[in-house]
């Protein structure tokens, strides 16, 4: 079964507040199908976007990164995907450590 995309989020959400990882939702899209990018900014000037997507080898659904590098540059990366596809959601993590949860088990299936 397939989680929404706004439960995805809000349990993505739940879950780094309790561990105390700064967490916001910059952009909202569609509650049902949107695809989601979490952005990691590790508070020195760099970040990295991670997307879902599929292992070509096992069919398994991975968290991969789609852009890395000084945070404007991630950020004018992802207004552009923003303006492409008014249906995707933008998550924003803040930890110096670069922590985003992702592959914790539960939401990296």
């Amino acid at each position: 079964m397939r989680l929404t995309a706004d439960l995805w989020v809000s349990a993505d959400l739940t879950r780094l507040r309790l561990a105390e990882i700064a967490v916001y939702v910059v952009a909202k899209g569609d509650p049902t199908a949107g695809a989601v990018i979490v952005k990691s900014a590790t508070l020195d000037g760099r970040a990295r976007a991670f997307q879902r997507s599929f292992d070509l080898t096992s069919g398994a659904r991975v968290w991969v990164v789609l852009a890395e590098g000084p945070e404007a540059e991630v950020d004018a990366m992802l207004r552009r995907q923003r303006d492409r596809d008014r249906d995707l959601w933008l998550i924003e993590v803040e930890d110096r450590q670069g922590r985003t949860l992702l592959e914790e088990p539960g939401l990296s299936e």
